[in-house]
């Protein structure tokens, strides 16, 4: 019996034995296989490349493919062969490579040994790895490759029958009217964030733009006490307002017409609530302290935050912001609310000023909404006079073409 086992390390780290693991199964005749080693000639890199021929298939291993075995960088692997007369291991420098089975392009054996060879096409990477499953593969996975082949059936059948219709709706409408029909959805779909929700086929003025979508009852009936001042407004209490402007010009403008509405009570609320949406539409963070100075009621608060505000968290907190399209929003809304209040005429260039925007901003949401916008010349006691812009709700409702910009030439 030998004596005590020892080892000796005789291993070269830059050479390591490769220790050969095949994918697909076992190697019954290890010693009928040919191996042959490729380096890269940058030393450096130590990227290898195994290949071993066999009877049936041939197969390729690397040590940087994504296929290549994920060992540990931090450990080494060695590989120890033991004499067992003298009881001394030499230990060696090991590398794990894993062995994939590598198809050929151009032939490919045939299961039956008395039929002859025959050509087959090239096939693709997915097509060789569905051959290795159908050959080798385990029963799920067979199962999942023959469900992937019926799922990818039913998707070509589905996209043979959309290619089919799309160039049925094709022929019979034409590719400009497709075109003109996508460019008006996504106008609509742009216009649907911040616009009131119109009825175009409405019967009346009134159902264009529905009164109770634009106030909620909630907030309406909230506005009952606060809207009294306006309800009850003196001639001496408006020359006051006037004289130090504690409203905007078309709120004021609207109060000397007050008592000459039809519905004083509805005017006055609307009225509230319009100079509310004009007084915030200048500020970029809203608070709930700017809306507590105008003595709004807590309902209409929130409502008004939730409506016409976006929630922005910063420096640790929640902000109620004005955004642009917010800010479109809060004009929409106003000049909704104003054509309801003005007899569905509305002196534009008189919102435009109180809301702060330029008049270009003003004219595309007035068209957005579909009003009829004609120019009316405004005299003053002066000789001097101005041409306002006004919008009018008109049924039917007009249509605006899209807006081209035609270049001129420079000579």
């Amino acid at each position: 019996m030998a004596g005590k086992a020892s080892w000796e390390y005789s291993g070269d780290p830059e050479r390591p034995a490769l220790l050969v693991q095949f994918s697909n199964g076992i190697i019954q005749t290890p010693e009928n296989v040919n191996f042959t080693l490729y380096k890269n000639k940058d030393a450096t890199k130590k990227q290898r490349i195994l290949t071993a021929q066999t009877e049936r298939l041939s197969y390729v291993g690397k040590n940087f493919s994504p296929a290549a075995v994920k060992s540990d960088s931090l450990c080494r692997y060695f590989v120890g062969v033991l004499n067992k007369e003298t009881g001394k291991m030499r230990v060696y420098d090991a590398e794990q490579i894993r062995m994939q089975p590598l198809m050929e392009n151009s032939r490919t054996e045939a299961v039956d040994e008395d039929e002859d060879t025959a050509e087959q096409p090239n096939t693709s990477y997915r097509e060789k790895v569905d051959a290795l499953i159908e050959s080798f593969g385990t029963n799920k996975q067979k199962r999942a490759l023959s469900s992937r082949k019926l799922n990818e059936v039913g998707s070509d059948v589905i996209s043979k029958e959309i290619v089919k219709a799309a160039e049925m709706i094709i022929e019979s409408k034409g590719t400009a009217e497709l075109m003109q029909e996508a460019r008006d959805r996504k106008e609509e779909e742009f216009c649907s964030q911040f616009l009131p929700p119109c009825n175009s086929s409405a019967e009346n003025q009134e159902s264009v733009y529905d009164f109770h979508t634009l106030l909620p009852h909630a907030e309406y009936n909230a506005l009952e006490k606060v809207a009294a001042a306006f309800k009850n407004i003196t001639m001496e209490e408006l020359q006051e307002k006037m004289a130090n402007k504690q409203h905007c010009s078309y709120v004021l403008q609207e109060l000397a017409e007050l008592k000459h509405a039809k519905d004083i009570d509805k005017q006055a609320r609307a009225l509230w609530y319009v100079d509310a949406l004009i007084h915030i539409s200048k500020l970029k963070v809203v608070k709930v302290k700017d809306l507590d100075d105008l003595k709004c009621p807590e309902s209409v608060i929130f409502s008004i935050l939730k409506r016409f505000t976006v929630s922005v968290f910063k420096r640790q907190r929640m902000h109620n912001e004005i955004t642009a399209t917010m800010k479109c929003k809060i004009v929409s809304y106003v000049l909704a609310l104003a054509l309801h209040i003005s007899d569905f005429q509305v002196d534009l260039s008189i919102l435009q000023k109180d809301l702060k925007i330029t008049e270009n901003r003003m004219f595309e949401i007035a068209r957005a909404m579909r009003l009829k916008i004609t120019k009316r010349v405004m005299y003053s006691s002066s000789v001097t006079f101005d041409a306002h812009k006004i919008g009018s709700l008109e049924l039917p409702l007009v249509s605006y073409k899209p807006f081209k910009l035609v270049r001129r030439k420079t000579m």
